[in-house]
């Protein structure tokens, strides 16, 4: 059973920083494209970034592109999201999780294995 499990979220003012990481168990770690999600209170969880398996090739939603970035590092079985420029808007719990190279970058079908998520509260 893969477990993920994310980290780096808090309190933090707008405008500051924050890179959220999610390192994930097992040896296959390599082969996953890997998406943050978040979810805002009362509202349905949303992608927010994907990555491929080597890195080669982002997604980031439009609503944050230019301000969120994806990255990974292999071997550390890790996934980052760095978070810049933050906004009260931005406040959810954010989630990584994975799915299998065949999937589309940008669709949120295929998606597997959840973290139990770390919240992220932005006050203006």
């Amino acid at each position: 059973q893969v477990q993920l499990v994310e980290s780096g979220g808090g309190l933090v003012q707008a405008g500051d920083s924050l890179r959220l990481s999610c390192v994930v168990s097992g040896r296959t770690f390599g082969s996953y494209i890997m998406g943050w999600f978040r979810q805002a209170p009362g509202k349905e969880r949303e992608i927010v970034a994907a990555i491929t398996p080597t890195g080669s090739t982002t997604y980031v939603v439009d609503s944050v592109k230019d301000r969120f970035t994806i990255s990974r590092e292999n071997a550390k079985n890790t996934v980052y999201l760095q978070m810049n420029s933050l906004k009260p808007e931005d406040t959810a719990v954010y989630y990584c999780s994975k799915k299998a190279s065949g999937f589309s970058l940008r669709s949120t079908s295929g998606y597997t294995s959840w973290g139990q998520g770390t919240r992220v509260t932005v006050s203006s």
